[in-house]
Formats: C-alpha cells, structure tokens, sequence
C-alpha cells in the first residue's frame, strides 16, 4: 500500500474531511514527540508538547502554504511550542556560547560520525546526547535521528544554514569528546 502525500491529506482536511488529518498525525507522531523530548527532557511534558503541536497544526493547516515540506513545518511548531513550553513552565533553557574562532577538520569529524553504524550506536550514544546542551542535543537528534537537511534544520530553528553548520559541528565534537573520555574510561576499568 502507498503512502499517500502530505499535500493530498492536507487537501482533504482543508476540504472537510478531518479524518485525513489522523494519516499525518500517525506519520509524524513519533517524530514530534522525539523533538519535545530531547528539549523539555521529560516524557508526559512532551507528550503535551506533541498534542499541542498538532492541535496548533491543525488550526493553522489552512495557513501552510507549501513553502517547505509539512515535516518542516511541524517540526518548526514543535521546536517552538517546546520551548515555549519550557519558558512557560520557569525552566531553563540550557545554552550555550560557541567559539566559532577554533579553526579544525570538519571533514574528519563527518567522515568518522558518517562511518558509524547508527542502528548499532543509537542506544549507546542517547545518554551522551542527553548530556549535551540542549541546542547540541537539538541538532544532534534533527539532525541524525530525524534525518533533516541543514535547509530544513535552519528552517525549524529560526538559523541560517550556515549557523546551523558550524553549530551542529560544534555538538558533534562535544559529542566526540564526550565519547572519548567515557569510552577510555570504560577501556581503563
């Protein structure tokens, strides 16, 4: 059986037929709810997040004009419906400040994060993912996890590519460093 496109279905429920909104919700609610996740950090929080979000979405489906893809577009409400609900609920939202001034080898650090086998490592990295700053977390998991382009990313997050690039570096390579010092650790004991 095929899938049927996003556009037909939303089609569909911009016509009246809200049943097809129920397609969208189970192609994308497990993506969603990952996001929340990994920035509110606690399961029911996100799991209001993902209902928000797709309330949100299907108030507004008549607004979504096609510029990007739907997926880009409710991970978006979903970046920010997260961390409004973090600002909302006095948390703190972890940050961080880059040094874009250190100069090093993206093409090594690509080379080796592309050769991992990401159905093997996905369980053995989560909890250093989970360790990171939430951005790093963020990007990391859009990323690599949720199979987003640096395009879609940007568009989500509200950065240019480009910021995007450098940043998501950046989290690869706390990541990495992360996973060196725990996996000498590891080999030590």
């Amino acid at each position: 059986m095929s899938q049927k496109p996003d556009k037909y279905l939303i089609n569909k429920v911009i016509n009246g037929e809200s049943n097809a909104y129920a397609e969208l919700v189970d192609r994308y609610k497990h993506v969603v709810y990952t996001l929340a996740l990994k920035i509110v950090k606690n399961r029911e929080d996100a799991e209001e997040v993902a209902q928000d979000t797709f309330f949100k979405a299907y108030n507004s489906l008549k607004y979504f004009k096609g510029d990007s893809k739907f997926s880009t577009w409710l991970y978006k409400m979903a970046y920010y419906g997260s961390l409004d609900y973090l600002q909302k609920n006095t948390r703190q939202v972890e940050t961080t400040k880059l040094d874009i001034s250190e100069e090093s080898n993206i093409a090594s650090m690509d080379d080796t994060l592309d050769g991992i086998e990401i159905k093997e490592t996905a369980e053995n990295i989560k909890q250093p993912i989970q360790e990171l700053p939430g951005e790093d977390a963020d990007l990391i998991t859009l990323y690599y996890f949720e199979i987003q382009s640096m395009n879609e990313i940007s568009k989500v997050i509200g950065l240019v590519p480009n910021t995007v690039k450098v940043r998501l570096y950046r989290g690869r390579k706390r990541l990495a460093k992360f996973l060196e010092n725990n996996l000498e650790q590891e080999i030590i004991h």
